[in-house]
Parts: structure tokens; C-alpha cells; sequence
């Protein structure tokens, strides 16, 4: 179906109500974990009220809500004349590396406060977090949830050290308005707050993200609409994710998992980094390397060289941060950040450790003084990780 302004929107898939309703929720994989769930929401931000129903705005579905009804994201549903939304729980949290999100642009070196809840709007078959993400529509996917408040968060990422605190996980379009609830707080003590995405986001979801983070991530999965269905979206929203973002000011770096015989054609790369120097050549692009996983088990997993070809070709199409991740030491310089002026290695990286680091304080190359594009530290000193940097665990 469609809305007034030509949009194609999804049906929510099935009903489920509450308990509150006197009645288990249905339309869900675990009855007993929508109902745990359903107990840790509160009332939404995102959505208004159309003939009776409600219209979700978190994600670009847009479902339209019939009292009782779940979304496609079965975490937000229509309950007693107003939208129930995800809040007051993690699923995940750890302290992670800032270059497991992956932001290579953003403060590199240092940790990123990292939490999630359950569910997500797509479903993709090679998911690599679907414990968390197909919660609710697998009964296989379990995760144990940890009730918490924003402020216990953000002391965390203050005790583990971490300078930025991102949602992550599952699709943190779905529980936006929890994440914004963290983000205040955070931003508050001077952190630095951003999103990690598939990017079916909507204009009224950025809108209302936009205060709180100054970075986001896009999963650009395919330039295929037809594949894209397959995953339960579409790829004109993500094209119009990404041109919003980008045109709202902040930092936008885009990753493409990269799938032997799915989406490594030469035509499909090509024209991802096309598509992404249309909008600007200073988007980071982040190949990334495929294992066999969840209900994808038959491709072959993801080789350097793959990778490797991947950048090249990004790099002839005129992007000027490529990089190739997930095999460390395996893809030689595309995991450096280089001076695309001067071409002075900038950032050298292996894995998620740092190097070298030689930035300046004003975000230019020391050598050619050109700018530089991102979020780099402000202090004189050089940035240097010691040891092999791993996510850590995280005390609430």
C-alpha cells in the first residue's frame, strides 16, 4: 500500500497483544519473550494516528497499526490508542573497539559503548547477530535481557573509558526512541553518540535522531531491489537513508558485507561505489568480509583477494577511503586511512589496532596540510593502541 506521498509501505505481519490485553501474544515465534518484552515498553515518539489506527514512522515500513497489531519488527505494537515502544533493557552492551562498528573516520583508538536490544525490521539470512535481531520471529533466537536505565549506561561507558556510545546489535531504528533516551544522557557528560543501521530509517526517525549523534553507519547490502526484498526491504529506501544522512551534516560511513556469488559481481560493486560518489566521494566504504552463517551456510566465505578486488574497484570509481575489514593483516594497506591529496599513510591499522596515528588536532594531513574528512581527537598527542584491542565485557 501506499501514503499520500507515493511511499509503498508493508502491512504489519500478524497480530499480537499484550498482556495487558488478557490475552498471550501471538504472531510471534515465543510467546513468553513477547509477553517479558512487551512488560519493558513504554508510549513511542515515532507515529501518529490515521482513522483509528496508528502509523509507525520508526522505520520504512511504516506500518499501519490496527489496535492489537504488531509491526514487522514484532517489538512495537498498538495498544490502548497509542504505540507501545521497546525501553529500559539491553540485550547486548559491551565496550567495543570504535573500529568494530565499523567508524574509521571517528575518534580512532578508542572504545565505543556499545548496546542493543531485540528484534529488527529486515531478515536476512547471513545475519550476523540474528540471537538478538530475529528474536520474536525465530524461536532459536534467544538472548537474556538485563533491565537498566540510561544513567546506568552512560556510568558504564564513563568507568570502561569509552568516548562514544552507539546502538547497535539488533536495528536500533526500532527502539529509537530508547536509544535517544541513552543518547541525552550521554551527550549530557560529553560523549559522542551514533547509530549502526541497516538504513530503513524515514525522514521523521532522522528528524528525531538527528540532536543526539553526530555518526552513522549504513549497511548498503546490495544494489539489487529484488535481493533487497528478499531481506525484507527495499533499496530505494537505504539509497534515500544514506543521501539524508549525508545531507543532514553528519558523519556517514557505509559498509557492504561482501558475498561470493550473491552480491561480488563486478556490476553491483561498480555501481555501489557510483551510487555512493554521487553523493559524496568522502563516504567511507567499508568491504567486508562474508562467513557462512545462520540460514546462508552454502556461499563459500569471503577471501582477501575478494575483498581486495572489492576496494580496488572502489578506488577506480573515485572513492577516497575504501577499506577492507574482518581479515586483519590479510588486505595490506586497504586497512590504513591515506591522505587522498598527498597519499601519506594517515592511519595505519591492523585490525583493531592502531598504529600510527598522525592526524593533527585540526583534522589535516600533516604533510600536505589538506583536510581531512571525519571526527579525529583533538589532542597533540599520538594515538596508539598497546596489545590486541577485543570488545570487553561491561559492569552495569
Amino acid at each position: 500500500m501506499a501514503d499520500e506521498s507515493g511511499m509503498t509501505m508493508n502491512k504489519p505481519e500478524e497480530p499480537g497483544l499484550g498482556e495487558s490485553d488478557g490475552r498471550r501474544p501471538v504472531g510471534v515465534a515465543d510467546a513468553s519473550l513477547a509477553s517479558l518484552l512487551d512488560r519493558h515498553t513504554v508510549r513511542g515518539t515515532l507515529w501518529r494516528r490515521e482513522d483509528g489506527k496508528i502509523r509507525c514512522v520508526a522505520c520504512g515500513h511504516r506500518c499501519l497499526l490496527a489496535p492489537g497489531r504488531r509491526g514487522i519488527c514484532k517489538v512495537r505494537f498498538h495498544q490502548d490508542g497509542e504505540l507501545k515502544v521497546p525501553f529500559g533493557y539491553v540485550a547486548g552492551v559491551a565496550s567495543d573497539p570504535i573500529e568494530k562498528k565499523p567508524f574509521f573516520h571517528v575518534l580512532p583508538g578508542t572504545d565505543a559503548l556499545t548496546f542493543g536490544m531485540l528484534g529488527c525490521d529486515f531478515h536476512c539470512a547471513y545475519c550476523q547477530n540474528w540471537i538478538t535481531s530475529q528474536a520474536l520471529r525465530d524461536p532459536v533466537a534467544q538472548a537474556p535481557i538485563r533491565t537498566v536505565t540510561p544513567e546506568r549506561l552512560v556510568e558504564a561507558a564513563e568507568r570502561s573509558g569509552a568516548r562514544v556510545v552507539v546502538s547497535s546489535y539488533n536495528e536500533p531504528l526500532i527502539t529509537a526512541e530508547w536509544a535517544v533516551a541513552v543518547f541525552q544522557q550521554a551527550v549530557g557528560r560529553g560523549l559522542i553518540c551514533g547509530f549502526v543501521s541497516n538504513g530503513n530509517a524515514t525522514p521523521e526517525a532522522l528528524d528525531f535522531l538527528q540532536p543526539w549523534i553526530r555518526c552513522y553507519k549504513v549497511d548498503l547490502k546490495t544494489f539489487d531491489d529484488r535481493k533487497y526484498r528478499s531481506l525484507g526491504g527495499t533499496l530505494a529506501h537505504v539509497l534515500d537513508t544514506i543521501r539524508q544522512v549525508h545531507a543532514r551534516g553528519l558523519w556517514l560511513e557505509v559498509v557492504t558485507l561482501v558475498v561470493p556469488g550473491w552480491n561480488d559481481s563486478e556490476s553491483e560493486l561498480r555501481d555501489i561505489a557510483r551510487f555512493l560518489v554521487s553523493v559524496s566521494p568522502d563516504i567511507p566504504w567499508h568491504v567486508t568480509a562474508f562467513h557462512p552463517d545462520y540460514r546462508m551456510t552454502e556461499p563459500r566465505a569471503t577471501t582477501a583477494e575478494d575483498l581486495i578486488r572489492a576496494a580496488e574497484i572502489g578506488a577506480a570509481e573515485g572513492l577516497r577511503f575504501v577499506y577492507a575489514g574482518n581479515l586483519p593483516g590479510q588486505v595490506g594497506p586497504w586497512e590504513d586511512t591515506r591522505c587522498p591529496a598527498c597519499g601519506r599513510t594517515v592511519v595505519e591499522r591492523v585490525g583493531y589496532v592502531v598504529r600510527r596515528y598522525e592526524v593533527t588536532p585540526e583534522g589535516r594531513c600533516p604533510q600536505c596540510g589538506a583536510s581531512l574528512p571525519g571526527i579525529w581527537h583533538r589532542e597533540a598527542e599520538p594515538v596508539v593502541s598497546s596489545g590486541w584491542r577485543v570488545p570487553r565485557a561491561v559492569r552495569l
